[in-house]
């Protein structure tokens, strides 16, 4: 058995059942007698249901019931309360009155016995509308909505950067904005809902099945214990998973009322509408310096689109409010409502937005300066949050910038605007800090170590593609010597111990602790089993025990395998189960850092636009799995590639209704628009100041600052300078 598990290269764990098809996503469920629901969605974005016909439908082969606003259970709201763990973004329940608030919304839902029964009789059942006009775009939000203030907690401001902004030697004031993003997974969202003696089995593509199960119990007016939610694979979510929507409650209410499983999948285009997006904003960045370009003012006012029913706030300037040494600073947050869904976390979220916007004026700021963008963010470092008063527990952002730099060759660029060719081809390079907060959640785990030589574990916290079941197989395999072929992960119920929401890049710095103290606790049971009467140690003291490499030994050096002292027992397993608390904030700010480095090559006589090359160095405390976390960051940086380039959900000005509401016409990045590489450095400093491994989470820091490096890199090669994304071929070729 090898050792130093942590920290290697571990192919996934569940790679062969992925593969294979055997890995089950929600949809995959086709339980006895199950009906198929199909919903029937709002082609206005604002207005009133004047009527609902559903006669021809209700007529068609199959059909078993049709629900709306006139027929459908009483249900109750959630309190929506992050600190309950029972948070949806959309309070609204499902056809709760006649009013539409957004194109898409659930107006009505068709069960049937297939779902091409259901999807027909959908497509019969006719709606009349009396239709308002509607707040289409953040630009009519701006015009006709009232401004609103965030929660004051979202905001911050120290010293007196108005003043100090006034009478600075060197200042610039940009207004940078990002459009609405749309997560788009590749699994769709989906719930199959089952009932049993008052008791609810939700199959549900979540990132957080506690915070799924709450909700359920609090919808339906009963107790925890009686809801189940099961997420054992979930094909990604990018944060639109990470809370319940309307239709989860729809399935599991239509689900009790025909007294059948029901098995309900939202379309494509309804993604768009109904299971949340990133929303747009609107950033006013001031930045003041003196003549050697040390920071003495920045502000940072952000205004974000949210709906109509509910406040999203977009906190954009998250990262702002720590990033650099800054004596005089303000982030303030605002929203304006739109006839949209409500908007919910995406990838980095308020980071994403915010670092393109603070790191592309830092860019203009060291233009302003004659001086060189990455030498002027290291003249601005600082290794205290100021926001906080607090140092931070780990910082090596000074070496991402060196590693990173050196990696890439940042000294050989010519500052000149459009100065370094390669044949037809500008090339521009571009530079970006990353910054990310790291975050630690309660969380419980279970670990059982069998008399057959496997290990069991299990938590309620979620894989949705990340690798989290093959770094606690990597922790529990280090800790116990048995093989990791023989460690048996178990995720994604809310029957198991009470785990953390896949989410925020906190998963793996919350569930490593209690596996790894649950795993520690089932080898001192184990201990305590070979003392006992009878047994190989009896005359001995559990703490005077050692394990090592799957056996329990004695002071003396006799050994016995965990295995054989279970069997001689006559026991099934030895057991640990334990809880481990959020992380302090008192001593410490906590965060991860990092710098992207990127290359962009235009033709200007094809009108072509590429990302050829990034470099990014990354600071995240230790590296759990090598190759899992430089996934994590190549796929955060293609995603900020099509943050920078490409990902915008239009809408009709006139009507609200999205235009580009499919994979044809949403812009992503495919395999042509690759990068001829990625380079990823991952530092690998512990920071065990904010758990026992030293490990923060990696998921979102690398798409933050990506698209600022971009546009960074775009105006080195073109002089153009974009400051509302994405940064459309349209944008260059205009004079």
């Amino acid at each position: 058995m090898s050792k130093n598990l942590v920290g290697a290269a571990v192919p996934r764990v569940d790679g062969a059942r992925k593969l294979s098809g055997l890995a089950p996503y929600t949809s995959d469920n086709h339980l006895p007698n199950m009906a198929y629901g199909y919903g029937v969605f709002s082609t206005i974005a604002s207005g009133k249901i004047t009527g609902i016909d559903t006669g021809e439908a209700s007529k068609m082969p199959g059909v078993i019931d049709i629900f709306h606003h006139k027929h459908f259970p009483k249900l109750y709201r959630t309190p929506s309360s992050f600190e309950e763990e029972n948070k949806v973004d959309e309070t609204r329940l499902p056809f709760e009155d006649d009013m539409v608030h957004y194109a898409g919304q659930f107006v009505a839902l068709v069960v049937a016995e297939t779902f091409e029964q259901a999807r027909a009789a959908a497509y019969r059942v006719k709606v009349d509308y009396k239709a308002e006009d509607p707040i289409a775009t953040m630009d009519q939000a701006l015009k006709r909505s009232e401004k609103k203030p965030a929660p004051p907690e979202t905001d911050h401001s120290r010293g007196e950067p108005d003043k100090r902004f006034e009478s600075a030697a060197r200042k610039i004031e940009r207004v940078y904005t990002t459009p609405v993003e749309t997560h788009n997974p590749m699994e769709l969202h989906a719930s199959v809902a089952h009932w049993e003696n008052g008791r609810l089995v939700l199959f549900e593509a979540s990132q957080g099945v506690i915070f799924a199960r709450n909700v359920m119990s609090k919808v339906f007016g009963i107790a925890p214990s009686q809801v189940e939610v099961r997420a054992p694979f979930i094909g990604s979510g990018f944060g639109s998973k990470l809370w319940i929507w309307p239709h989860a409650v729809a399935a599991a209410a239509a689900a009790r009322e025909v007294k059948r499983p029901v098995q309900l999948v939202v379309p494509r285009q309804e993604m768009f509408t109904t299971t949340g997006q990133r929303p747009a904003t609107h950033q006013t960045l001031r930045i003041a310096t003196g003549e050697q370009g040390k920071l003495q003012a920045l502000t940072q006012d952000s205004i974000n689109s949210t709906s109509t029913t509910d406040v999203y706030v977009e906190s954009s300037g998250s990262c702002t409010k720590s990033l650099y040494d800054c004596p005089d600073l303000r982030v303030s947050h605002a929203t304006v409502a739109s006839n949209r869904g409500t908007p919910t976390s995406m990838r980095a979220p308020g980071a994403a937005p915010g670092l393109f916007a603070l790191e592309s004026a830092m860019d203009e700021m060291a233009i302003e300066l004659g001086m060189d963008p990455l030498e002027f963010r290291k003249l601005n470092f600082t290794d205290r949050d100021q926001s906080l008063d607090l140092p931070f527990s780990s910082i090596h952002l000074l070496e991402a910038y060196e590693k990173g730099a050196e990696k890439f060759g940042w000294s050989e660029r010519n500052p000149e605007i459009g100065s370094m060719r390669d044949g037809d081809e500008v090339i521009g390079w571009g530079v970006a800090a990353c910054n990310w907060e790291a975050l630690k959640r309660d969380c419980s785990a279970r670990v059982s170590m069998r008399s057959d030589g496997t290990v069991f574990a299990s938590c309620a916290t979620q894989d949705i593609g990340t690798g989290t079941y093959t770094i606690l197989a990597q922790v529990i395999s280090d800790l116990t010597g048995v093989a990791i072929d023989k460690v048996d992960i178990e995720l994604g119920s809310s029957a198991y111990p009470s785990g953390p929401v896949s989410g925020g890049s906190w998963a793996t710095a919350t569930t490593l602790p209690a596996i790894a103290k649950a795993t520690k606790n089932a080898i001192d049971q184990l201990k305590v089993y070979a003392t006992s009467s009878n047994a190989k140690f009896a005359d001995q003291k559990p703490e005077d025990l050692k394990y090592e490499d799957g056996e329990v030994i004695s002071g003396s050096g006799d050994r016995i395998s965990f295995t054989e002292l279970l069997k001689q027992q006559r026991l099934a397993s030895a057991d640990g189960e334990a809880d481990t608390p959020a992380a302090e904030q008192d001593k410490f700010s906590f965060r991860s850092f990092g710098v992207h480095f990127v290359e962009v090559r235009w033709d200007e006589a094809i009108s072509n636009l590429r990302v050829s090359r990034v470099v990014s160095a990354i600071d995240v405390g230790k590296i759990i799995n090598s190759t899992t976390a430089a996934n994590q960051v190549e796929g955060a940086v293609v995603m900020g590639i099509g943050m920078a380039l490409y990902e915008a959900t239009e809408y009709d000005h006139r009507t609200g209704l999205p235009v580009n509401n499919d994979y044809a016409e949403y812009l992503v990045p495919t395999h042509a628009d690759q990068p001829d590489s990625v380079d990823v450095i991952l530092l690998d400093h512990p920071d065990y100041d904010f758990n026992e491994y030293g490990a923060r989470g990696i998921g979102e820091i690398g798409i933050t600052g990506l698209a600022a490096a971009v546009a960074n890199a775009v105006h080195h090669a073109t002089g153009k300078r974009v400051r509302d994304l994405p940064i459309r071929l349209e944008k260059l070729m205009a004079t």
